[in-house]
């Protein structure tokens, strides 16, 4: 494929060539590729495979896995003998006795794996194999608005390569709205694996496509800023309302992207370790908190010593170890990534509040060293001024969506994790939709921290939420969270899933996603009297089913 200005210059010349002129420019063109011995990519090699592949997902928030088991399940569809793993439990010496294997991997942060991958990809390219008898695709998750898009597939794909793997199909790259990619990747392979062993040969351009949202940035004033806790909390969590400068199109579990800046007297204080003082404009849009490891491997060498830390802010390296006198203000910046967007659930609804765009934030708090910090975009947005204007995108979530009206739901969001079932019952609420709401609520304190009591007590009155149970972990001696809760009510529980419901989690991945998580399949297979393995996959029919979604960080 050429790039826009390429194609653009080629058509141009086409279109003034004369017949004769185009008649030469082919045969140059013939005769550069042969003289040059300009071999096809790997990708556009016929690849022989055995049709019985492997799916393995590395995943932090559990897109990459609902994608390996959509794709087992079509491939059962389809008689191909398949089956899915976590990276996790992939090894070298494992991948060695494969013939075919088709990853999903997400991207975090700078390019980064996901956690649960990153232990495989750098055992795999530190060893020796010979994986000359293995044939791979890889797609990639990520999200374009983040500097380093996809970057992981692309690392995995390398490293595959460098092994001595063959390419299935040629990478693809996957934005957030990835949906149309995925179906058009298992076409892809589905197109592979209908042709005999010997004779199967690769899509090319159609599955190099990637899926580009092309996301519009927006803006509107901070029309209102309120902290939700009352004065005692251990919290400090702000409702933010935006008005728009033009409408804004999202629905109800759809997420606000933002750029927040770095502090300017934290710059000042970097900016003080060189005699650059007429540059410090640059640093306001670079990464300067907890610092990825590629950033922190350069720095490393240029300073020529090891550092130690991971996540390490650059005030604090600049402070701890001496910097070369030969290390420039620009050397620093150049090994800096650009600050990624933040994204934040949506705790409005469009039907409900005029078009306005609500977000729920806590002022994200940590100690490193005895140094107590906060989170950069939390802190940007709890520093920004009232009736002044703001820029944000909206991020669709398509892997977190109402079901039909007439669908039942349980909500399980403790904390901030309320933000996106303030908008599901809001839209409904504004809809008067028949499927019943069960919302499981947590925090430390009823009396200082039940965000939305007002609102959430007047949707029970009226009927629109048909149950809530609430769990304040610091009310009384031992603490109870919203998975206690679930146990309590688990006859009731059951009784909503095998009538249909649809299960939703937000809020912190670990540990209260994973304890929840836990609990649900506890519950089903006490009150179904199954086994726990039977269980998860009662648990994982309904996620492939979309009746178990997560939207947790």
């Amino acid at each position: 494929m050429l790039s826009e200005i390429k194609l653009t210059l080629l058509q141009q010349l086409v279109q003034q060539a004369s017949k004769e002129e185009i008649i030469w420019t082919k045969g140059y063109l013939a005769g550069f590729l042969d003289s040059n011995q300009i071999a096809l990519k790997p990708a556009e090699t016929p690849v022989a495979v055995t049709v019985k592949p492997l799916i393995v997902y590395g995943t932090e928030t559990g897109n990459a896995k609902k994608i390996a088991s959509q794709l087992l399940g079509n491939f059962k569809k389809s008689k191909i003998q398949a089956k899915s793993i976590d990276i996790f439990q992939l090894d070298v010496v494992k991948l060695a006795k494969e013939s075919l294997v088709l990853f999903i991997v997400s991207t975090q942060g700078e390019g980064e794996f996901p956690q649960n991958a990153v232990a495989f990809y750098e055992k795999l390219k530190a060893s020796e194999t010979d994986l000359s008898h293995l044939n791979f695709a890889v797609l990639g998750l990520g999200d374009t608005s983040y500097p380093l898009f996809c970057n992981a597939s692309v690392l995995l794909d390398e490293v595959l390569e460098q092994k001595g793997a063959k390419r299935l199909l040629s990478l693809v790259k996957a934005d957030v709205d990835f949906a149309e990619t995925v179906t058009n990747w298992e076409n892809d392979l589905q197109q592979v694996f209908s042709k005999n062993v010997s004779s199967a040969s690769v899509p090319t351009e159609k599955s190099t496509r990637a899926s580009v949202s092309h996301k519009k940035n927006y803006k509107g004033i901070v029309s209102h800023k309120v902290v939700l806790n009352d004065r005692g909390s251990n919290k400090e969590t702000y409702h933010i309302e935006i008005t728009p400068n033009e409408e804004v199109i999202y629905e109800p579990g759809d997420a606000i992207g933002f750029y927040p800046k770095n502090n300017e007297l934290e710059i000042d204080e970097i900016i003080s370790f060189f005699d650059e003082n007429d540059k410090k404009e640059v640093l306001f849009d670079k990464n300067i908190r907890g610092l990825g490891k590629k950033s922190i491997q350069s720095i490393s060498g240029l300073f020529e010593t090891d550092i130690e830390e991971e996540k390490a802010d650059l005030l604090d390296i600049l402070k701890k170890y001496p910097k070369p006198g030969s290390v420039s203000f620009d050397d620093i910046v150049a090994v800096l990534h650009p600050i990624a967007p933040r994204l934040y659930s949506i705790s409005s609804a469009a039907n409900a509040h005029d078009g306005e765009v609500h977000v729920t934030v806590n002022l994200n708090t940590f100690s490193v060293d005895g140094t107590i910090k906060t989170g950069l975009c939390s802190q940007f947005l709890a520093d920004f001024p009232n009736d002044s204007e703001i820029e944000f995108y909206i991020h669709k979530n398509n892997n977190f969506k109402l079901p039909s009206d007439d669908a039942d739901i349980i909500m399980i969001g403790p904390g901030t994790g309320i933000a996106p079932f303030r908008s599901f019952l809001a839209h409904r609420d504004a809809e008067g939709t028949e499927g019943r709401n069960w919302l499981f609520f947590g925090e430390q304190h009823f009396v200082l921290d039940f965000y939305y009591q007002t609102e959430i007590q007047e949707w029970l009155a009226t009927g629109s939420l048909t149950k809530l149970d609430t769990a304040f972990s610091r009310d009384q001696q031992k603490k109870i969270y919203v998975q206690d809760r679930i146990r309590e009510k688990a006859k009731e529980f059951n009784v909503w899933l095998e009538n249909g419901a649809s299960i939703y989690i937000c809020g912190q991945k670990n540990p209260m996603s994973i304890d929840v998580e836990n609990t649900i399949i506890e519950v089903i297979a006490s009150e179904r009297n199954i086994s726990i393995d039977d269980a998860k996959a009662v648990l994982e029919d309904l996620e492939t089913a979309g009746k178990y979604q997560k939207d947790v960080y």
